[in-house]
């Protein structure tokens, strides 16, 4: 049985976890973004760099995240409480995926639209940035969306090493043998995760508005 009055008493500190949980899932990545594009953009136009790089990305995606968490601090020598740690490691994942979904984008760019943006004077990084980012937003954005489900979902982990965030409402359940806060916990997170995916899902439809005109008019 879910306990109404736990949760009622619990209610600003478990909005506060969410609070957590949301800026330790949507910081990592949007840093994972923002490394991912040039890098894939550099890694699409030379294929001995790109088969390194998506190697690399493939091992680094493959990492257990709690070694990861713990292995960080020594790193790059915070605390091993600090939630810095659980933003670089997550941006690490973020970026191991995007980079490939951003590959992968740029690749269904049609020649065509290449040879015609030569053709109308674009250089390099101005053919990208105006014809074939744009192009590729739909399959990266398709790639951020599986990245921010899997944020939430790992976020949670950190829990473990004493992060605060949605996670510790499981461990606090285990502790008690009390199901209110991991059922609470579970809840939030689907919530979560869901309202991130829409926002991405309306950002796709803002960002290509040509892809409605053309539904349209078949």
């Amino acid at each position: 049985m879910i306990d109404l009055s736990w949760i009622a008493a619990t209610a600003p500190s478990i909005v506060g976890l969410l609070v957590a949980h949301l800026v330790l899932s949507v910081a990592p990545v949007l840093i994972g973004l923002a490394l991912a594009i040039p890098v894939g953009w550099f890694a699409h136009g030379v294929p001995l760099l790109r088969t390194l790089i998506l190697g690399v990305s493939g091992v680094l995606y493959t990492v257990p995240s709690l070694a990861l968490f713990v292995l960080l601090p020594r790193v790059i020598g915070t605390r091993i409480l600090d939630p810095l740690n659980v933003v670089v490691a997550l941006a690490v994942y973020a970026f191991a995926l995007l980079v490939r979904t951003v590959v992968d984008g740029l690749g269904s760019v049609s020649p065509e639209a290449r040879q015609a943006a030569e053709a109308m004077g674009y250089r390099r990084l101005g053919r990208f940035l105006t014809i074939e980012l744009p192009i590729a937003t739909p399959v990266v954005l398709a790639g951020l969306r599986v990245a921010t489900a899997s944020a939430v979902s790992i976020v949670s982990v950190a829990s473990l090493i004493g992060i605060d965030q949605l996670g510790s409402l499981f461990t606090q359940g285990m502790q008690l043998q009390f199901v209110t806060p991991i059922m609470v916990g579970i809840v939030l997170c689907l919530l979560l995760a869901v309202c991130l995916d829409g926002l991405i899902l309306l950002a796709d439809r803002l960002l290509t508005p040509w892809r409605r005109r053309s539904g349209a008019t078949a």
